[in-house]
């Protein structure tokens, strides 16, 4: 386990902007807050669909929406052969079909579907941890 404190300031719903505060970043790409439509990478906003890894940043990830998302844009995900898969679905918790979520299924790693709230909370977590983990924000 890495050495570090994490704290949380604001509320815990998307339709509030949340704060989240690790001390020690070491170089990584960690969730710094987030919001209806946003997210903090770093303390940089981004109003945009993105992938990040825990030293990789891709904000060219083109998905407008979830009714919009496709196998294509899951590989891109798998392309970088994560230990673990996150998608951020938005506001709301969505399931995507297993023929869109193949690409990564067929490589034997799960696609991990939250609300967008959930997956920046996790994300530091996982992170924390050093796991190899890849998330997907549909902004």
């Amino acid at each position: 386990m890495r050495d570090f404190t994490l704290s949380c300031k604001g509320t815990k719903t998307l339709g509030h902007p949340m704060k989240l505060h690790l001390t020690r970043a070491e170089g990584r790409n960690l969730i710094t807050g987030y919001g209806s439509g946003w997210v903090e990478i770093n303390e940089t906003r981004h109003t945009s669909s993105l992938i990040v890894l825990p030293n990789l940043l891709q904000t060219d990830w083109a998905v407008p929406d979830f009714e919009h998302l496709t196998a294509d844009h899951i590989a891109r995900i798998a392309a970088l052969k994560p230990e673990i898969a996150l998608l951020g679905t938005g506001a709301t918790h969505r399931f995507v079909p297993p023929r869109i979520a193949s690409p990564l299924l067929d490589i034997g790693v799960s696609l991990e579907c939250m609300n967008t709230a959930a997956l920046c909370r996790t994300w530091n977590i996982l992170l924390a941890e050093g796991r190899h983990v890849a998330a997907a924000l549909i902004l």
